[in-house]
């Protein structure tokens, strides 16, 4: 278990201590490059036909197995889940109960090595974990730079690696920077929720989208799309539209298209 080793040009990734001596060799805090190198990016994601990805009903759609199956044949080994997926997936039941201030800088430990990821995106650091809920991917937790430091000690404690980057929210830009230079990570798959897959769409990451439509209706009002959150476009603001969204169509948007 160790953190990131440190480059010795200026301008370039600095140690920084955390709040205790014995965190030293796993706490970086890391500029960003000029050119940003970052992981081949796939929203993999099964549907009901209109268009709902509620976990509790797809697994009930006819070809569910299809989803793992083409999953696997993405090879993406790197897999990335919002905090609601891994709450309701992979998470111990409670949330951590933070009393500790704010990190308030860029750092990332990677406790393991290995060729992929169970990375979860989980803003204000809330999940519970016993640390080995990856399974063959060990866990990756990516936060923000608002999260306690007692969170980072208690992952840490418990040998699992993690991304804190941005300040308000994380920086997914960023964190894909640091996944590829810091964590081997060439190709991923982010399989959800709606909320993260949109986030990666809004800010210009996926490179592709792989969808299995389920032969199953959801119909229940309210119920998370593939992709959920992205900002109102309209003919008035188009001046300031985010990558995501489509110079011919006021709101519906994609880069890939």
């Amino acid at each position: 278990m160790g953190g990131g080793s440190v480059p010795q040009s200026k301008g370039k990734a600095e140690a920084v201590r955390h709040h205790a001596q014995r965190h030293t060799d796993r706490i970086i805090h890391c500029k960003g490059e000029p050119d940003m190198n970052r992981p081949y990016t796939i929203c993999h994601m099964m549907t009901s036909v209109d268009g709902r990805i509620d976990c509790a009903m797809t697994e009930h759609l006819p070809g569910v197995q299809d989803y793992y199956n083409t999953l696997d044949a993405l090879g993406a080994p790197t897999r990335v889940s919002g905090r609601v997926t891994a709450q309701l997936e992979m998470a111990q039941p409670g949330e951590f109960a933070s009393g500790g201030e704010p990190v308030g800088h860029e750092v990332f430990s990677v406790a393991r090595r290995a060729d992929g990821y169970e990375a979860v995106v989980d803003t204000h650091g809330t999940l519970l974990w016993n640390g080995d809920e990856g399974g063959q991917r060990p866990l990756l937790i990516i936060t923000s730079e608002q999260v306690g430091r007692d969170y980072l000690d208690y992952l840490y404690e418990r040998g699992i690696s993690y991304i804190a980057c941005g300040h308000d929210r994380i920086d997914l830009a960023r964190a894909c920077e640091l996944l590829a230079n810091e964590f081997g990570v060439e190709r991923m798959a982010v399989v959800g929720g709606g909320h993260i897959n949109a986030g990666f769409l809004a800010a210009g990451l996926l490179d592709e989208v792989s969808l299995l439509i389920g032969s199953g209706i959801d119909g229940r009002g309210g119920m998370s799309a593939v992709f959920d959150g992205l900002p109102a476009c309209s003919t008035e603001s188009r001046a300031g539209l985010p990558p995501s969204c489509s110079r011919s169509h006021p709101t519906v948007a994609s880069p890939l298209l």
